[in-house]
Parts: C-alpha cells; sequence; structure tokens
C-alpha cells in the first residue's frame, strides 16, 4: 500500500500523513530513551555510592540555553514561511543550525576533557551511562542538523514548488528537534545536578 504525501488532514486520524509519521516516530524516540533512563535508575539506585559533580553544570548549563534558542529559532523558522517570509526563514535555519553545532562543540570539549583525564565510558558505571545517554543524543543533534541542512542546502527548491509541503517537512523537522531538546532537558538535571 502505497500512502501519498498530502498537506491535508485525514479524517480518519485528523493528522496529515507526515505528521502521523514523525509522530509514531518519535513514539519509539521515547520508548528508546526511556529504557536508557530507567537503565540509569535501576543502576543508580542499586549503587552503594554515586559520584557528584564529575560534569560541569556551568557548561551543561550553556547547553540547555543553546538548545531551548534552538528550540525558539526552530519555530520562528517555521512561522517564518507560514507568513510567506522566505528570507527570515533561512535565517531561522541557519540560525538552528550553528546553534545545533555550538552545542556539538562544546559537548566535544567536554567529552575531550574526560578522556584527556582517562576518565572514558571504561571508568565507572556513571561515566558508562553518561556516555551513552549524552552520545544517543549527539548523534540524534547530528541526524537534525543533517535533515536541516538538507533544507537549507538542495531542499529548499521545494518552497518554489510546493510551499505548503515545504512548510510541512519544516514543521515536522520541528517536532523532531524540540524532541531532541527535550530529551537534553531531562538529561542535564539527571545527569548534570542530582
Amino acid at each position: 500500500m502505497n500512502i501519498p504525501y498530502t498537506v491535508e488532514i485525514r479524517p480518519d486520524t485528523g493528522l496529515a500523513n507526515g505528521k502521523l509519521g514523525i509522530w509514531l516516530f518519535l513514539a519509539s524516540e521515547v520508548m528508546l530513551f526511556g529504557a536508557l533512563f530507567s537503565t540509569y535508575i535501576i543502576l543508580r539506585n542499586g549503587a552503594a555510592e554515586w559520584p557528584h559533580g564529575e560534569l560541569s553544570v556551568p557548561l551543561g548549563a550553556i547547553n540547555t540555553v543553546i538548545l531551548i534558542s534552538s528550540s525558539v529559532t526552530m519555530v520562528m523558522a517555521w512561522a517564518s514561511l507560514k507568513m510567506n517570509d522566505w528570507a527570515k526563514h533561512r535565517l531561522y535555519l541557519i540560525a538552528t543550525f550553528v546553534l545545533a553545532a555550538l552545542f556539538l562543540v562544546n559537548k566535544y570539549f567536554e567529552y575531550s576533557d574526560h578522556l584527556a583525564k582517562g576518565e572514558g565510558p571504561w571508568h565507572s558505571t556513571f561515566l558508562a551511562i553518561y556516555f551513552t545517554l549524552t552520545g544517543l543524543h549527539g548523534l540524534h543533534i547530528v541526524g537534525g542538523m543533517i535533515v536541516m541542512a538538507y533544507f537549507i542546502g538542495p531542499g529548499a527548491k521545494l518552497w518554489r514548488a510546493n510551499a505548503d509541503q515545504f512548510a510541512n517537512r519544516i514543521e515536522y523537522t520541528g517536532l523532531y528537534w524540540h524532541f531532541v531538546d527535550l530529551v537534553w532537558i531531562f538529561l542535564f538535571p539527571v545527569l548534570y545536578l542530582l
């Protein structure tokens, strides 16, 4: 069965096909991260001692501000399309991409610092969880950046061919991006503050 890409809302689901697809995908991602967070809770509750202060709270807080800001710029990119302002959309989407890259640069320095001290995933259960959760989150950021780069570059021509379809794809990219940001909102306090 071939499901066409349409921007119209389906009467049977109340959603457009693309939006239904992204919500189903995000549900699977919630299960993935939910399993990892559950593992963290089980391991932490079973540990006789749990380390505190191994992570840079200021750097984690800066990354939190960066990702929340990137959610705002992503919404503005989509809203600009809805107002037929291509130039503003492009500016906001590029800003979102740059903020994502800045987050990864900060994470690179944080990882480098730990690895230089010999504190890799093999060092402790805490660092194994830290590298697993933040590494998987980082891969999701890279995935979002690839999609954004496509829409900044060759995918941008869809705007001229079918503006509604392009705006919908940016909306769905935004839903994914907000999920990535939301995961960090949970990761930061769990790993850095508790």
